[in-house]
């Protein structure tokens, strides 16, 4: 990542937020490691204002913590707060889906199906290589059909905090989580509400039931 993007733009605080959080999701910056504005300025070919601005956003989402003295640093989540983490997804994915039935628009479905029906090609032919991003996507195409900006924006933050502090467990149950998105979509196109609703749930345990805590945050506990 350069100063500029070959035009003569500067790339964006919103960019350089992206690329640090991918990278703590990632684990290339792991729980309590320093993030200094120099370093990350460097790795990412960018001047310490972006950077600067970059990591108060990724304060506000709880990825990075900053003391006095000490600068900011990888946040290090306790089990509890990631137990929390899939406790809220339960409430608002449910959500997410309902005013997906309500709101939705036809180019919303049509994406829908067409993930749905590539990610069971894939599980059935065994091609688990892209399935997490395909269902990543789904969920972010069916946050964005609820029309609230919000909510997504919500939704989107508990994916990317989910997957940092999981392990992702789908593998033991591909074929029928990708069952569980084309019944969902199915109530979605319906505009039923309450079963796409219900579904949404169910998904959303099944999976969490799968989750795996990722070792650092095993080991980490709260500093007094």
């Amino acid at each position: 990542m350069n100063g500029a993007d070959g035009t003569g733009r500067r790339i964006s605080a919103q960019v350089v937020c992206t690329a640090i959080r991918d990278d703590i999701v990632a684990g290339f910056f792991p729980p309590g490691s320093r993030l200094t504005e120099e370093l990350l300025a460097q790795r990412y070919g960018v001047s310490r204002v972006p950077v600067r601005e970059a990591l108060r956003t990724l304060e506000s989402e709880g990825f990075v913590r900053t003391r006095r003295h000490a600068g900011a640093s990888v946040a290090e989540p306790t089990e509890r707060e990631a137990a929390d983490l899939l406790e809220m997804r339960g409430l608002l994915e449910p959500l997410g889906a309902a005013r997906a039935a309500q709101r939705r628009t036809e180019a919303h479905l049509k994406v829908l199906r067409g993930l749905v029906r590539l990610g069971q090609e894939r599980a059935v032919q065994g091609q688990s290589a892209d399935l997490a991003s395909l269902s990543g996507w789904f969920h972010e195409t069916l946050a964005q059909a609820s029309g609230s900006p919000t909510l997504t924006a919500l939704l989107t933050q508990l994916r990317h905090k989910i997957a940092w502090v999981y392990g992702d467990g789908s593998a033991v149950r591909v074929r029928e989580a990708w069952e569980e998105h084309a019944a969902i979509v199915d109530a979605v196109g319906r505009g039923d509400a309450e079963r796409a609703r219900r579904l949404a749930a169910v998904h959303v345990e099944r999976a969490s039931a799968v989750r795996i805590l990722k070792p650092p945050v095993n080991a980490v506990r709260r500093r007094a």
